[in-house]
Parts: C-alpha cells; sequence; structure tokens
C-alpha cells in the first residue's frame, strides 16, 4: 500500500498542525486509495485511520442520500481542471449525516505529493441545515402550504439528517390543549389519542415541556414517571425515549412542542441540539403566521362580538349551499331574525348589557340548529339563518321554537331580561333562487312581522313584496322632490272660539303633488321620510318656507299671527336644533313669537339628553311649544307640568264624538280644564260641525281648527280667505 510523502511523515510539527484543524484532511495515491488521514477526519466522522486507510474514501463516505453523480463529478473537474469543488452530504461511522465543503487538489509525486489527491472537507452541517431547512420552509409560506404540511415538511428533512429521530410537532391551543400538527414517523393512532390531551406536571415529555416552558429530556421512556399515563399507547410504535422542547412566540409563550423520538434509551447529541435550534424558531414562525392568518381570517369573515360568520361568510356559504340544494332539488327556509327593543337595552343597561344579550341570543340560536344548517349576524340585533332541506311547516316550527328559547329569561350583567324578537321566514326555492333575493324577501317578512305583532313570526308574500318595492320607489322619488324643492305647503286657519272669523294663525302642513301618482297623501310621504332619515331634511324645508311665507304676507298687508309649524321627533336628536330654527327666523327677519312650535307626545315622553337640551334651548329663546295630538297618546300630566309646554292641541278624534258621546265631552271638558289651571291654550282640531262649534265656544275652548273654518289651502288661497274675513260684518 502507498504511504504519505516521507517529508510529511518526518515533519511532527507540521502533522500536530494538521491533526489540530477542525478540517478533515485525506489524501489519496493514484490508484484513489487512501494513505493519510488527520485527527480532524476522525473528529468528524468517527472513522480510526485503519478503518480508512487503503480503501476508496468513496466506499467509507457515501450513504443514502449523498449525490450518486458526485463520483462522476470529481473525476470531471479533477481531469479538466486539475481541483474540484463542491458543497455534499456524506455520512459519519455512526451513520449520522454530515453536510462539507469538499476542495480535492490534485498532488502528484514531483510535487512531493502522495501521487494522487489531497481532499480537505470542511463541515457545514449546521449552516447547511438552516440554509436547506430555512429555504424549503420559507417557500413553503410563500406558496401559502397549510401549516401541517409546513410541519410535516419540517419533520421530513429532519429525519433525512437525523435518521435515528421519530420527529414530532405539536400545537397548544388557547386552552392549554395538545394539537398534533405533524407526526409522519409516528402511527396515526398515536396523534388521534394525544389531540385535545392538556398540558400538564406530568403529561409525558411533551405536555410537560409546554407546561414548564423548558425542554424536557426522558431517556428511558419505561421508567420515567412522567410517561406514567402515555407509555401504553406509545409502547407498540417501539419509541424508548424522548427530547421535547417547547415552542415559543415572540413573547414567550408557549405554542407548541417539538420532540425527537429515539428507538434506543439515550439522550440527544450535539447534532440534535444544532437541529433543534435551527427548527424551533422556523416552527415559531410558522405557528405565529398561521395565527395570524387565523386572526385575520376571523376579522374579514367572523363577528368580533358573537363569533358567528358575519355577513360576507355568511352569504358565501350560503351560496354554496343553496347551489347544493339546487342541484339535488331540495327545499330550504331563510329566517331573518331581528330583537324587538334591543335599542331600548343599550340606552338603560349600557352597551355591555347590549353585547352580552347579543352573545347570549347567539348561543341559543346556535343550539337551535342542526349540523348542516348555517347562522350568520348581519349587523347590530340582526341574525340569519339558513335551514337546509327544510320545508315550510318545518321553518315554522323551527322559527317557533327559536321564539321559545329566546323569550327564556336571561340573566344580562345581574338583572333579569327577556328577549323577544320578530321573525321573517322565505322559502327556497319559492320565494327566491338566490341568496339576495331570499335575503331581501325574509327581510321583509320580518318588518311585517315586527309591525303586526311583536314576537313572532311571517311567510313572505308576493304582495309583501309588491309593498316593498312601491315603498321603495316612494321614498326615492321623495328624495328626488326634497332636492328639487317641489313639495309645498298649505295652510289651515285657526280662529279665536269667541270670535270665529278672527284668526289666530294657521298651520303649516307639507303636500305632494307628483307628477304621475298625483297627490300623495302626508299619511304616506311622512312615515317613509321618517324611516328613510329624510324627515330633518323635509323638517327643516319646511320651517324655512312657512318662515318665508309669513314673511312675504306681512310684506302683502296680510295679517296673519303666526304660523304653527310640526318639527320631527327625530329633529330634536339633532343637537344644533334649536340654532337651525333661530337661523331660520333670522333669514327672514321673524322673531320667536311668530312661530308656534309643534311637538308630539314621543318628543315629551323622549329622556335622551340632546331632546331635554333642546327643548330648554328653543324655551329660552321664547320660542312657545304646542303639544300636538293631545289625548290619543301617553298624555302624562307630569310631563305637562315640567316641561314648557304652552298649547295643547286636543285630537279630532275626541271633537267628532262631541254631540253623541258623554265620554267625550267629560274628557274634553277635563282638558280645558287642565289647560286652563296651567296657563296653556286648547286648540280644538277636527271642527266640521256647528254642533260642535258652539258646543266648544260654550265651555270656553280658546281656539279651533277644522273644516267649518277653512281647509288647508295653498298661500294665494289663504289670501282669499283672509279677505273674505275681512269683508265679513262682525
Amino acid at each position: 500500500m502507498d504511504r504519505p510523502p516521507a517529508s510529511l511523515l518526518a515533519d511532527a510539527p507540521l502533522r500536530r498542525a494538521l491533526d489540530a484543524s477542525d478540517n478533515a484532511i485525506v489524501m489519496s495515491n493514484s490508484a484513489r486509495l487512501v494513505v493519510y488521514i488527520n485527527e480532524g477526519f476522525t473528529r468528524l466522522f468517527g472513522f480510526r485511520p485503519q478503518e480508512v486507510l487503503g480503501r476508496h474514501l468513496s466506499d467509507v463516505l457515501l450513504g443514502p442520500h449523498s449525490d450518486p453523480g458526485l463520483l462522476a463529478d470529481i473525476r470531471s473537474g479533477m481531469h479538466t481542471e486539475g481541483c474540484f469543488h463542491t458543497e455534499t452530504l456524506l455520512y459519519s461511522r455512526a451513520g449520522a449525516p454530515r453536510w462539507v465543503s469538499m476542495m480535492i487538489n490534485a498532488s502528484d509525486e514531483a510535487s512531493g505529493g502522495p501521487g494522487g489527491s489531497i481532499t480537505v472537507l470542511t463541515d457545514i452541517t449546521l449552516t447547511k441545515m438552516h440554509e436547506v431547512l430555512q429555504k424549503r420552509v420559507l417557500e413553503g409560506m410563500v406558496n401559502e402550504l397549510p401549516l401541517a404540511d409546513l410541519m410535516a415538511l419540517v419533520c421530513h428533512e429532519v429525519e433525512r439528517i437525523a435518521p435515528e429521530v421519530t420527529a414530532s410537532i405539536l400545537a397548544v391551543d388557547e386552552q392549554g390543549l395538545l394539537r398534533p400538527l405533524a407526526a409522519p414517523g409516528l402511527p396515526p393512532a398515536i396523534c388521534q389519542a394525544l389531540d385535545g390531551l392538556p398540558i400538564g406536571p406530568r403529561a409525558g415529555s411533551c405536555g410537560t415541556a409546554a407546561f414548564r416552558g423548558i425542554p424536557v429530556a426522558v431517556n428511558d421512556i419505561a421508567t420515567d414517571p412522567l410517561w406514567d399515563d402515555y407509555r401504553a399507547l406509545f409502547a407498540p410504535s417501539g419509541v424508548r425515549a424522548c427530547w421535547s422542547s417547547p415552542i415559543c412566540d415572540h413573547t414567550g409563550k408557549v405554542v407548541g412542542t417539538f420532540a425527537f423520538y429515539f428507538r434506543e434509551p439515550r439522550g440527544p447529541d450535539a447534532l440534535h441540539y444544532r437541529l433543534v435550534g435551527v427548527c424551533l424558531h422556523l416552527c415559531a414562525l410558522a405557528i405565529e403566521r398561521n395565527a395570524t392568518q387565523q386572526r385575520i381570517h376571523r376579522l374579514a369573515f367572523f363577528d368580533g362580538l358573537t363569533g358567528l360568520p358575519n355577513r360576507a361568510m355568511f352569504l358565501s356559504s350560503a351560496g354554496r349551499t343553496l347551489a347544493g340544494l339546487r342541484q339535488d332539488g331540495r327545499p330550504g327556509a331563510l329566517l331573518f331574525i331581528d330583537l324587538d327593543r334591543f335599542k331600548q337595552v343599550n340606552d338603560t343597561q349600557g352597551h355591555a348589557a347590549g353585547d352580552a344579550l347579543l352573545c347570549e341570543v347567539a348561543r341559543r340560536l346556535t343550539q337551535c340548529l342542526r349540523a348542516r344548517d348555517l347562522i350568520g349576524r348581519l349587523a347590530g340585533d340582526e341574525f340569519v339563518l339558513l335551514l337546509s332541506e327544510c320545508a315550510t311547516e318545518e321553518a315554522v316550527q323551527a322559527a317557533h321554537r327559536m321564539l321559545e328559547e329566546m323569550s327564556r329569561p336571561m340573566d344580562i350583567h345581574g338583572q333579569a331580561h327577556v328577549c323577544h324578537a320578530s321573525i321573517g321566514i322565505a322559502m327556497f326555492p319559492d320565494d327566491g333562487d338566490a341568496i339576495e333575493t331570499l335575503l331581501r324577501h325574509a327581510d321583509q317578512a320580518m318588518a311585517q312581522a315586527k309591525s303586526d305583532h311583536r314576537h313572532s313570526l311571517q311567510l313572505f308574500s308576493a304582495e309583501m313584496n309588491r309593498r316593498a318595492q312601491e315603498r321603495a320607489a316612494l321614498e326615492r322619488a321623495l328624495r328626488q322632490a326634497l332636492a328639487e324643492r317641489r313639495l309645498t305647503l298649505h295652510y289651515q286657519p285657526q280662529v279665536l272660539g269667541e270670535a270665529p272669523g278672527t284668526l289666530h294663525g294657521v298651520e303649516a302642513l307639507a303636500r305632494w303633488q307628483h307628477p304621475e301618482w298625483g297627490m300623495v297623501p302626508p299619511s304616506r310621504f311622512i312615515p317613509v321620510a321618517e324611516e328613510s332619515g329624510l324627515i330633518h331634511e323635509l323638517t327643516l324645508w319646511l320651517l324655512d318656507e312657512a318662515c318665508a311665507q309669513l314673511s312675504a304676507w306681512r310684506a302683502a298687508g296680510h295679517h296673519v299671527p303666526c304660523v304653527a309649524v310640526n318639527l320631527s321627533g327625530r329633529s330634536f336628536h339633532q343637537a344644533d336644533l334649536a340654532q337651525q330654527v333661530c337661523d331660520a327666523l333670522r333669514r327672514h327677519g321673524l322673531r320667536a313669537d311668530d312661530v308656534l312650535l309643534e311637538i308630539t307626545e314621543s318628543v315629551m315622553m323622549d329622556a335622551r339628553p340632546v331632546t331635554l337640551a333642546n327643548i330648554e334651548a328653543l324655551h329660552g329663546k321664547g320660542f312657545r311649544l304646542s303639544l300636538d295630538d293631545f289625548g290619543t297618546g301617553y298624555s302624562s300630566l307630569s310631563y305637562l307640568h315640567r316641561l314648557p309646554i304652552s298649547e295643547l292641541k286636543l285630537d279630532m278624534a275626541f271633537v267628532q264624538d262631541l254631540t253623541t258621546s258623554p265620554t267625550a265631552r267629560a274628557l274634553t271638558v277635563s282638558v280645558l280644564s287642565i289647560a286652563h289651571s296651567l296657563g296653556m291654550v286648547v286648540v280644538a282640531e277636527g271642527v266640521e260641525t256647528t254642533g260642535q262649534q258652539q258646543w266648544l265656544q260654550a265651555h270656553g275652548c280658546p281656539v279651533m281648527q277644522g273644516y267649518l273654518f277653512g281647509k288647508p289651502l295653498p298661500p294665494d288661497e289663504l289670501e282669499a280667505w283672509l279677505c273674505a274675513q275681512a269683508a265679513r260684518p262682525r
């Protein structure tokens, strides 16, 4: 067998320097047989000189995952260049993989070499592990691989680098329960058994490592007490030892575990420590990224309060469900649920109580569903459910169960609360083939249920859709009419009771002449204005128009003492209402006593601070307030005492029955007496007969209004009325 150069054997300092090197150095002769290795080779690969000398280096170091084309590449490089350099995977005497940087240079005898080559091998295992693992895991993240696939990739790479280990990665959820992510080398039955088990102080290696927050090495599963509850589960797998390390997020919170299992009693070696050091960071990054994606997904598709799917998620899921029902020819039902008087809970108990109520309703509704049904929260107190394979009768029964379930008393922040709701039902496919259509029709049915009788259900009908379409068209037309100022005002005279020919004032009443529909009565368009949010705009227009007309009459010499204007209750929710009223009068050169502001009992009963502030501000600026339709609502005398009301308008329902009903007469006398005692003026509305006039006159009613004296008139006709009254003999 060839020997290394005599000069090398003789130079002891040089040999010591070569042996001290961290690099593995190999000399081969012209037959490519090893003639020399330094001690660095033994340290790196574990082979003693007598096990290597006289053999081909490839027979010693190549293993199952080494590059099969490596030898051909070496021969080609040496032949053309006289040298060769690469990074490759070799194996130690124990079979452990070693990534090395390989540098081979020719060394002929003429230059004092062994006549073959000198090979220098530098251990780059840690760098290569980090590079390969990180590259593959990060590529997987970029390609949106699921978390389980990413973790399986890590386990496979680790087991390729260290074949003696079986790797597993477990997540730890918010409840402290283990959730297997990847363990390709373990039997599936083990992963199934581990799923949902709690971490703890004696929960094997992984559960204990997660509980303690530090690595736990069990060198012999058969004897370690940490494994008492898990030994039988793992016995068929043949593992004898386990080393588990906690995976922590950037805050230090344990979010998982990374474990190595061994098939003989032992602990981890240096390579294992290096592998785990690389993998823990990658696993933490992947788990945190997945958690962030889940949070983003929940924010995008789930309601943050109740945890139910939001509108976008529900519509997407419902669309897929309807496609399946359509294909199978099966029916379905969409239930639209709206809580009754939910706003009252927020106003009286606070928004925290309202949130608690919504969560409890969501929980109860979810309990009423089958596995194949869908539920979502659309917005506010609106919930929607899609019942699959459900006929009309079954849908009605389900809705009744839900109403009953919601009406059971709830404990909301220590207070008992009974929740009521209204439910609209639209059937698939009879009431609509698409989710948007079903949702719209169920909403219409719910609105009908709420208006007919709260805490009830209503099935959709074509008549509802017709009315809804008409209302939508009415709203669009009203919005356009307001924008183009195509509404008008009519004025109804109010006369003094003791002198019916003498004008007390006029009431301004909105009128709408539509080019196609003709005259639209206020009973139709005023509620639409209320519901659509146009009422405050309409109120401000009416106020400005009435002030402009009063100013014009006075400029023309017509004596109109004042004009009464109806203010919407919703206008009192505007913080600057009082200032807006003052601005309207200022624009037309009027004073506060030129306008009488009519309010309803709903305003008087409204306890909102903004409403009370507006009432006080208007009173403080000298405006008189008139209470409209007195006697038809709550008519609370305490409010009459507390609020600055200067006039009561007696509803026409009492006036119409004065000549026939003792009860109507008694109530009217009471109202007149109360008003007189409080220094208030009473205006009797709806006076149509001489008998009614005479009775009211006899009982001291100060002001009357009705068709007997004049119907609501356009401005020019009212001027004619004024002239006619002035010409009449007194």
